[in-house]
């Protein structure tokens, strides 16, 4: 079974754990991973882009110059295309349901598949944990230096839920944490360093990154998630 070296924040090796075979191994066709990330970016557009054509635009309707008689084309109006100012044509317009569908499956098997990759190049480690007294840049640029982790660095961590029974069926709901928080801020004046919760990751995040730590936590989360 495939192991991941776990460290603690100051960078220092203080065990390892073992992760599901499955995902070590995971399979998936290739078409289904390209289709899914060019999904992803088609949802990620907002098509708000907008521009104005000839009659919407706030411009001289004027003629520019007699109909006849002075040798040159004839023109209609000052708001025309080929003029400064004027409309824009076949230029874009918003568009309203362009939304992909992503089957939850095929979603599920991308995921585990770039996962599993990233494992068998050994390019995820796992952390003690992301909990600090206070924001310290200083710290976490340390453990960056000292694992000698590349400039995109995807980090992820554990959610905080509530499980409860409701008429016989078990529940469990997202609750709000700040377990992370100053984690979270010591990040920010590190350039292509990015953090989110391991069962909010998508496949463009996981095949953007170079390399992704995780808590140990976190990889029971997505194992519990995959396999």
């Amino acid at each position: 079974m495939a192991t991941l070296k776990k460290y603690n924040v100051a960078g220092q090796e203080i065990g390892q754990v073992q992760v599901d075979e499955s995902l070590v191994h995971a399979e998936a066709n290739g078409q289904m991973i390209k289709d899914y990330i060019v999904a992803l970016r088609a949802n990620a557009r907002q098509w708000s882009a907008n521009t104005k054509t000839r009659s919407e635009v706030n411009h001289s309707t004027k003629k520019p110059h007699p109909q006849k008689g002075q040798g040159r084309a004839r023109q209609g109006m000052l708001s025309a295309p080929q003029y400064k100012g004027g409309g824009r044509v076949f230029g874009p317009k918003p568009k309203f349901d362009q939304h992909v569908r992503i089957n939850k499956k095929e979603k599920r098997a991308a995921i585990r598949f770039l996962l599993g990759e990233k494992i068998r190049e050994n390019k995820i480690h796992l952390i003690e944990n992301y909990e600090m007294d206070a924001p310290k840049t200083k710290t976490v640029a340390n453990f960056i230096t000292t694992r000698t982790l590349p400039k995109r660095v995807l980090f992820l961590g554990e959610g905080s839920y509530l499980d409860f029974n409701a008429d016989g069926y078990a529940v469990r709901i997202n609750m709000p944490s700040t377990k992370h928080v100053n984690f979270i801020k010591s990040l920010r004046n590190i350039p292509k360093m990015n953090f989110a919760l391991a069962t909010n990751i998508n496949g463009y995040d996981v095949l953007c990154a170079h390399e992704i730590v995780m808590t140990e936590a976190a990889l029971q989360e997505i194992q519990q998630w995959l396999c």
